[in-house]
């Protein structure tokens, strides 16, 4: 197909994804490859992830759901783990105010019983300032694992099942849907991961269920809008059955801003 022609069906098309998620991985090698303590890599991926979220509101994706801190993160030692919490505050106070004048609305999935209550009451205050925003959503899971997710929805089905509210019978997967985080948004359609590896790691094992996989060698820390349009590319082409290249991605932005 011709490029103009290429182009033409991308812009009209809407097989963009809607929901983008992104495992940010590769942030501690990024580090120890310039002898620097992980932390460092941690603090560069911040980076990334101010990259990911304007290139996400450019392309105007409904979602963008980052995987920030997994549930099995805690094992890691206890100095990363405070240094990682630290982080997490001190980027909730310096960005929610730029997101919200950019209309994201920002949500943090996960079980916030662990953090500290000066965390959850950052995250609880972030949440309510960019709640009516109408733009992308963007979701940062944090202390999220996917079994964690499946797990608490069955427990509130089951309460209300205990309660004579709801009928066994009538548990199906819509039911249980409603129930997941993130239920209010379109199941997400492509998953990235950073760093090389190849696996999901618990992280949205419901949601996933139809999603496109794509796996870059590329550190978290390095992840570029380059990065980003070569994911969105693949995924424009599995859908669509013709090529669209990065380049083009980027080209297409140019031009929206125009």
């Amino acid at each position: 197909m011709p490029a103009s022609q290429t182009m033409a069906a991308f812009e009209h098309s809407a097989q963009l994804p809607r929901h983008v998620a992104i495992i940010m991985d590769g942030n501690g090698r990024w580090a120890e490859q310039r002898g620097k303590f992980r932390v460092s890599g941690h603090k560069a991926g911040v980076k990334s992830v101010r990259v990911a979220v304007s290139f996400a509101h450019q392309l105007k994706l409904d979602a963008l759901t980052l995987f920030a801190f997994s549930s099995e993160n805690w094992r890691r030692p206890e100095e990363e783990v405070s240094a990682l919490m630290s982080l997490f505050i001190a980027v909730l106070g310096s960005e929610v105010k730029k997101l919200h004048r950019n209309n994201i609305r920002l949500k943090v999935i996960g079980d916030w019983s662990d953090f500290s209550a000066h965390l959850q009451r950052k995250i609880a205050d972030a949440e309510a300032l960019t709640a009516n925003n109408s733009g992308l959503t963007l979701n940062i899971a944090a202390n999220y694992g996917g079994r964690w997710d499946i797990t608490q929805a069955c427990r509130r089905a089951a309460k209300q099942v205990a309660s004579g509210k709801l009928d066994a019978a009538d548990i199906n997967e819509d039911y249980l849907n409603g129930l997941m985080n993130m239920a209010d948004l379109a199941p997400v359609d492509l998953l990235i991961r950073t760093g090389g590896e190849q696996r999901i790691s618990n992280f949205l094992l419901w949601q996933l269920a139809y999603a496109e996989l794509h796996f870059t060698p590329v550190l978290w820390p390095d992840f570029d809008d380059t990065a980003f349009s070569e994911a969105i590319a693949a995924f424009v082409g599995r859908e669509r059955r013709f090529g669209c290249t990065g380049e083009q991605i980027r080209a297409l932005l140019v031009k929206g801003e125009e």
